[in-house]
């Protein structure tokens, strides 16, 4: 594909946050002259976050770089299958097979491995331990920014983490993937495992899971190596 034309990019959040995240992505993208996207999912099914994103990616005038944190990643493994997506980019994600969902993909975590403070669904939803949001989520945030994330979480709905892949669409797009080597909510060692499986180019940050709020300038040169190869 002709790289001149990759000039979008599709921002999909992840789970107990909203879009406002990427703000900083956003403006490093931006002002490269990147056309930048924020998808507003509602993280409340796999399916209903997959059809928003699709209608974001609608509204675009040629292709795109589809760009997932954490349980974006699941998000953008469906939605990538759309004609417009050029190109994948996993932040810190889940990067599900076909029939895979975030639940299987949490469900044997590896011994010592670090344990999401996620607290137990009430009503379909859950929310993390406010206590340790900071430490897990968000552990090289100040700690001012680090409370208001927890304190504005978006409920995460179990159908959400249970919405099992059709077709990945890093089967048969490129993908490209930023392992953040400090995570404490998808441990590093399953986020390069998931990237050698879906091929993917895989770079790193020192970084907390948060990484697309601390390292934008990270995810920013990522996305644009993604948008000069695809």
């Amino acid at each position: 594909m002709d790289t001149e034309l990759v000039k979008n990019v599709v921002l999909v959040h992840g789970g107990f946050v909203d879009g406002s995240g990427w703000r900083e992505v956003y403006r490093l993208l931006t002002d490269d002259g990147f056309r930048v996207s924020v998808v507003q999912h509602p993280t409340l099914s796999l399916a209903g976050d997959v059809a928003v994103t699709e209608r974001v990616l609608d509204a675009l005038d040629g292709p795109a770089i589809l760009v997932g944190h954490s349980y974006g990643g699941a998000v953008i493994t469906e939605a990538g299958n759309h004609e417009r997506v050029a190109g994948l980019v996993y932040i810190a994600a889940f990067a599900p097979d076909k029939g895979e969902s975030v639940n299987t993909l949490i469900a044997d975590p590896a011994p010592g491995a670090p344990v999401p403070p996620i607290l137990p669904p009430v009503d379909g939803f859950l929310f993390l331990d406010r206590d340790k949001f900071h430490a897990s989520f968000a552990a090289d945030l100040p700690v001012a920014e680090a409370e208001f994330m927890a304190d504005s979480q978006v409920p995460w709905g179990l159908d959400a983490l249970s919405g099992a892949i059709g077709e990945p669409a890093w089967r048969h797009k490129p993908s490209w993937y930023l392992v953040a080597t400090d995570d404490r909510m998808i441990p590093p060692p399953a986020q390069r495992a998931m990237a050698r499986r879906a091929g993917s180019t895989v770079t790193g940050a020192d970084a907390g899971h948060a990484v697309y709020v601390s390292r934008p300038d990270a995810v920013a040169d990522l996305v644009r190596q993604a948008a000069a190869d695809a």
